[in-house]
C-alpha cells in the first residue's frame, strides 16, 4: 500500500496494530477521523491518554477498575461467598448482563499457553489461592472457555485449590467448544451459570 503522506502512513500502521484492524480498515478509520471535527479527534485521543494513566485494577478481582475496588466487590449486596473466575473484564460485562449471577469475580488476564509464553505465574492465579485461603469463600465457578488453554487453566487452578475448603464448579456446557463467553447470548450463558456442575464431573465429561 503505498501513502503519498508519511504522517498518514504512521497513523494507519499504528491503526492496524489493533486486534481485528487490517491496513485497509486502518486507513478507512484515519480518513474518517480527518474528515471529523478536531475535536472529536481530541476527545479520542484524551479518552484513550487517560485510560492509559488513570486506569487501575481492583485489589480484590483484577477486574478494570476507577477506583482501588471496584463496584462488584463494593456491593455489600453481592453473595461475598461465591466467585466466577474469568479471563478478563469481557466475560464479567457478559456474564452481568445475564442478570443471573450475584456473586464476585476473580479475573485471571488470561489463560494458560506455553505457545504464547503465558505460563500460571503470569495470571492472577496465586492471588486467586490466597484470596480463597483468607476470605470466606465456598465455591469456585470455573467460567473459562472451553478451549484446550481454557481447559488446562482450570484444571491448574483446580489442582492448586486442592485441600482448601472450597467446592469447585463449572458452567454447563450451553457454550459450545471453543466459544468465548462474550459472544455467548445472555439466555444461554444465564443458564450456562445457573446449571452449573461439579468441576469433577466436568473432568469426567
Amino acid at each position: 500500500m503505498e501513502f503519498s503522506s508519511k504522517l498518514l502512513e504512521s497513523a494507519v500502521y499504528e491503526m492496524s496494530q489493533l486486534p481485528g484492524i487490517g491496513k485497509r480498515t486502518a486507513l478507512r478509520l484515519v480518513l474518517h477521523l480527518l474528515r471529523q471535527p478536531s475535536v472529536q479527534t481530541e476527545h479520542l485521543a484524551n479518552a484513550l491518554s487517560t485510560l492509559r494513566e488513570d486506569i487501575k485494577f481492583c485489589k480484590i478481582c483484577h477486574s478494570i477498575s476507577d477506583v482501588e475496588i471496584c463496584d462488584i466487590c463494593n456491593n455489600p449486596s453481592r453473595d461475598q461467598t461465591l466467585v466466577c473466575v474469568v479471563e478478563d473484564i469481557r466475560d464479567v460485562m457478559a456474564i452481568e448482563s445475564t442478570g443471573q449471577y450475584r456473586g464476585l469475580y476473580h479475573v485471571l488476564g488470561g489463560k494458560i499457553s506455553p505457545m504464547d509464553g503465558i505460563g500460571p505465574q503470569n495470571l492472577t492465579i496465586s492471588q486467586l489461592v490466597e484470596r480463597i485461603k483468607n476470605t470466606e469463600v465456598k465455591e469456585i465457578i470455573f467460567a473459562l472457555s472451553a478451549t484446550m488453554e481454557g481447559d488446562t487453566t482450570n484444571f491448574y487452578i483446580y489442582r492448586q485449590l486442592e485441600g482448601l475448603p472450597v467446592k469447585t464448579s463449572s458452567i454447563a456446557r450451553g457454550i459450545s467448544i471453543n466459544d468465548e463467553l462474550e459472544y455467548a447470548d445472555e439466555v444461554t450463558l444465564g443458564r450456562s451459570i445457573l446449571n452449573r456442575i461439579p468441576f469433577e464431573n466436568a473432568l469426567k465429561g
